[in-house]
């Protein structure tokens, strides 16, 4: 299960969205000038150089890691960069925070697709062919797309879920667990009300 909105990473540090983002999903507020605190945007730029590069190879993220490191590049942090820089991709030129905690990535996609804005054919087959990566890397490359359509539409989703899933995509077993829970989550239909 996915931590809650500021519930500590494992190193003690609070992950990047949920310094800016309250449980509400709203922005926190300067505890001073009681205004609204958004992510910096050459902050949202480093992160979103590692969309091409592995973790560990963009130094400007470094600060933004929470993962402990002892000098090897771990599963959890392949998935918090590459959670990092999904979240760049997605908050950049948007004034509302794209991190919801509780939004799970197949119900932001179901929302979207609710929404119209994009073909319904079009975004099952992106969501199929992402669903279908059998490697991380493979899955970062595929979410890439699908982030910029969340983006365009104005879709948050909760990045704390999407890094543990990302997590869990290294295994198998748990690999197939993320697939049906997003499979359950972007085609669960509102039941019709009986007459």
């Amino acid at each position: 299960m996915s931590p809650g909105p500021l519930e500590e990473a494992s190193s003690g540090a609070v992950r990047y969205w949920d310094r800016y983002v309250s449980a509400r999903g709203t922005w926190r507020l300067h505890p001073v000038s009681r205004q609204p605190m958004e992510p910096p945007g050459e902050d949202l730029a480093a992160m979103r150089a590692g969309l091409a590069h592995p973790a560990g190879e963009v130094f400007a993220l470094w600060p933004f890691y929470t993962a402990p490191c002892d000098g090897r590049i771990t599963r959890r942090l392949e998935a918090e960069h590459a959670a990092l820089a999904l979240y760049g991709l997605h908050q950049q030129s948007r004034r509302e925070p794209m991190h919801r905690p509780g939004v799970g990535f197949g119900a932001a996609l179901a929302r979207l697709r609710e929404g119209g804005r994009f073909g319904a054919e079009a975004l099952d087959r992106r969501v199929d062919t992402a669903a279908n990566a059998t490697s991380v890397a493979s899955l970062r490359h595929r979410l890439r797309g699908l982030v910029t359509q969340l983006r365009t539409g104005g879709q948050p989703l909760d990045y704390n879920r999407l890094l543990e899933d990302l997590h869990d995509w290294h295994l198998p077993e748990r690999r197939r667990r993320v697939r049906r829970k997003w499979g359950l989550e972007y085609y669960a239909r509102k039941s019709e009300p009986q007459s």
